[in-house]
C-alpha cells in the first residue's frame, strides 16, 4: 500500500509552507537554467568531437641489405683455471 492522496497533499502543503511560494518558484527557475545550459554544453561538445586526422609516423629501414651480414657481438673469453 502506497501512500494515499491525503497524504501526499499533507506533504505537499507543510513543503508550501515550510519554503513559501517565492523559494519555491526560484528553485525551479535555477533548476530550468542549469538544463537549458546542460543542453548547450552537450550541443557544444557535439560539433568539437570531429574525428582526428591519424598521424603518419615515419619508420626507418631496420633490415639489413643482401650480401651484408649483420654484425656479431664477441663472446667473452674463457680463463683457464690451473
Amino acid at each position: 500500500m502506497g501512500p494515499s492522496w491525503w497524504q501526499i497533499l499533507i506533504v505537499l502543503v507543510l513543503f508550501v509552507l515550510l519554503f513559501g511560494r517565492g523559494k519555491i518558484s526560484d528553485l525551479m527557475g535555477d533548476v530550468a537554467k542549469g538544463i537549458k545550459s546542460f543542453k548547450t554544453g552537450m550541443a557544444d561538445d557535439g560539433d568539437d568531437a570531429a574525428e582526428p586526422e591519424p598521424k603518419v609516423i615515419e619508420h626507418e629501414r631496420t633490415t639489413p641489405k643482401a650480401g651484408k651480414s649483420p654484425p656479431r657481438a664477441k663472446a667473452p673469453r674463457k680463463q683457464k683455471s690451473g
